[in-house]
């Protein structure tokens, strides 16, 4: 069950991208790949099958190579590959004419083929929340779906949900301020998994006890708190901004628990709070001071707590030169990750130097501390 994902779409891209990031690996969908194979690389990924198999074939139709003869390499029915070969065409398309995206019809289409905001503005150099602008103002929104448990043979009534712009109208309407939505942590990891599921359920539980309809957004099948019961809405969706912000905007709710999920929501918070979304308990900016280890050690030391010699470093020269005043072993100390995922002890330079670099993929958006390790 680690590491699994329910993705459910109108399109396979559109679930395939939608799946891509509900991995929670920081890629927005298939082509969000930053790391080019070399020939040999690539060609051992493509004949074997590995986690990295999916981007090989991407990167395979991006250096030329033809659906059949990945179809030869891998033994993938060509129907799959035609569909990962359309966002790949699309994508080197928009890359060609970014201006295509103010074209209601063009944008549409992206979005059908489930390229998220944010992968949007990077390959035409604008930020998610200009693209995000930009689609309302062209009034391309997501329809809400419920899934078929019936197969159609009589009207379902039930509470899965999904977010598709394959679409034009909303099987279910809004719940309103009677509503609460309760951020899920996503796909189970290690450390990171039952116990959230816990906290969902019992804060979906005591919701009801307060007259509220509890709306659960998670993308994990094998977890509690995605049964029909467990929740009054389930939406089977990613926890990224773009579907938080698209669910709450449809369901107007009361507003957003984000304490419960762990990791993935306190990673959008800070996003969700500046959309003006309610977080309802914890203030986003306390979240912010313990999750950014620089502003909780600069609170411990406004405190008078005792705690090992520190630094916020911005480029590999600062964490070398701390690490010569301070002396090795030192411990880096990456923000907005939970469990300790990328905190490294280093023993000399060169173990620095590789450990940042792995620890600033894993959180580019903010700061590492480094400090003496005892």
């Amino acid at each position: 069950s680690v590491g699994e994902v329910m993705a459910i779409g109108r399109k396979f891209e559109d679930a395939l991208q939608k799946a891509v990031r509900m991995l929670d690996l920081g890629r927005d969908g298939v082509t969000d790949y930053r790391s080019p194979e070399t020939d040999k690389e690539l060609l051992h990924h493509l004949t074997t099958p590995t986690t990295r198999r999916l981007f090989a074939l991407v990167e395979a139709f991006k250096k030329g190579y033809t659906l059949e003869k990945i179809s030869a390499l891998t033994g993938i029915d060509p129907w799959f590959l035609h569909r990962i070969e359309n966002v790949v065409n699309e994508e080197k398309a928009l890359k060609k004419n970014p201006q295509k995206i103010h074209d209601k019809h063009s944008l549409r289409k992206l979005k059908e083929l489930g390229f998220s905001d944010r992968r949007i503005g990077l390959i035409t150099r604008k930020s998610e929340s200009n693209i995000r602008a930009l689609r309302k103002r062209l009034s391309i929104v997501p329809s809400i779906f419920q899934i078929d448990t019936l197969a159609g043979e009589v009207p379902a009534k039930t509470n899965y949900l999904y977010l598709t712009y394959n679409g034009s109208h909303n099987d279910v309407d809004p719940f309103y301020k009677s509503g609460v939505i309760v951020l899920g942590s996503g796909p189970y990891r290690i450390g990171s998994s039952v116990e959230f599921d816990w906290t969902c359920i019992n804060a979906a539980l005591a919701l009801r006890e307060y007259g509220k309809k509890s709306i659960i957004i998670n993308c994990n099948p094998e977890t509690v708190s995605t049964d029909f019961d467990m929740s009054d809405r389930l939406y089977f969706e990613d926890l990224t901004y773009e579907s938080v912000a698209d669910i709450y905007e449809f369901e107007n709710s009361m507003g957003v628990i984000v304490s419960v999920g762990g990791q993935a929501p306190h990673n959008i918070v800070g996003k969700l709070d500046s959309y003006r979304i309610p977080i309802l308990g914890t203030k986003p900016s306390n979240i912010d001071l313990v999750e950014d280890r620089t502003k909780f050690s600069a609170l411990c030391d406004r405190l008078g707590v005792q705690q090992p010699p520190w630094e916020k470093v911005n480029t590999m020269k600062d964490a070398i030169m701390f690490a010569k005043q301070v002396r090795y072993p030192v411990l880096i100390r990456p923000s907005y990750v939970l469990s300790g995922a990328a905190m490294s002890v280093c023993n000399s330079e060169e173990e620095l130097e590789m450990y940042i670099k792995k620890a600033t993929v894993l959180s580019s958006e903010h700061p590492i501390a480094l400090s003496k390790f005892f």
